[in-house]
């Protein structure tokens, strides 16, 4: 997702809308666990991993995030300033998050953490992804791979990694639910009608709707 046309003049603005997103992405993520009601897949693997190897759910979350990179290397992908960003971030605002959240127990309560985590995720991938400094490492995973193979849709091989990923992650006694089917069905149209109130566009030039996230 390369930036089109003149963006260097919107940059504090760029900035401030990566950051944002990726803070609020974080603190979504702490709702999400804090309920115990399912996670999105990769974060289903993350703390199957955090419960295995009592690392901290950030931790793991940073540790994966710099593995996928790694991935990125024979795909000649070349991470921007936001897939950067997104693997340091994401984590640290994660762990900061759970460790001031209160512990919740009455199912109400969890409920409503669950649906505010959702909904917020959705604001906060559109905030990222408009800055437009380049996709999450796992996105730019999926996009890469599809690049170079040809002929492979990028909503098969996102299935075929995302059910890969929740398996393994429920297999480590990852969080699988309610919340799981959810964000499923909810974070793609949530994005996709965030997206065009926050995509910045190049001075004088109108904003251009951005694919959905892969």
């Amino acid at each position: 997702m390369a930036p089109t046309g003149n963006l260097r003049d919107r940059l504090p603005r760029r900035l401030v809308q990566l950051y944002g997103g990726l803070a609020l992405y974080g603190v979504s993520m702490a709702f999400m666990i804090e309920s115990s009601l399912g996670l999105d897949p990769w974060n289903v693997l993350h703390e199957g991993v955090a419960r295995r190897t009592g690392l901290s759910f950030g931790t793991v979350t940073i540790l994966a995030g710099v593995l996928v990179l790694l991935l990125w290397v024979p795909l000649r992908q070349r991470p921007g300033l936001g897939t950067v960003s997104n693997v340091l971030v994401v984590g640290l605002v994660i762990d900061a998050s759970l460790a001031l959240l209160p512990d919740v127990r009455p199912i109400a309560a969890r409920g409503a953490l669950l649906v505010a985590g959702v909904l917020l995720n959705g604001l906060a991938t559109a905030l990222y992804l408009g800055a437009r400094f380049g996709p999450g490492p796992r996105d730019g995973l999926m996009t890469g791979y599809v690049a170079r193979h040809p002929g492979r849709s990028v909503r098969l091989v996102r299935t075929v990694i995302e059910v890969t990923v929740l398996a393994l992650g429920w297999l480590l006694g990852g969080t699988v639910g309610v919340g799981t089917v959810a964000y499923a069905l909810g974070i793609g149209p949530l994005t996709q009608a965030f997206l065009p109130l926050v995509t910045v566009a190049p001075v004088d030039s109108p904003a251009r709707p951005l694919a959905e996230p892969a």
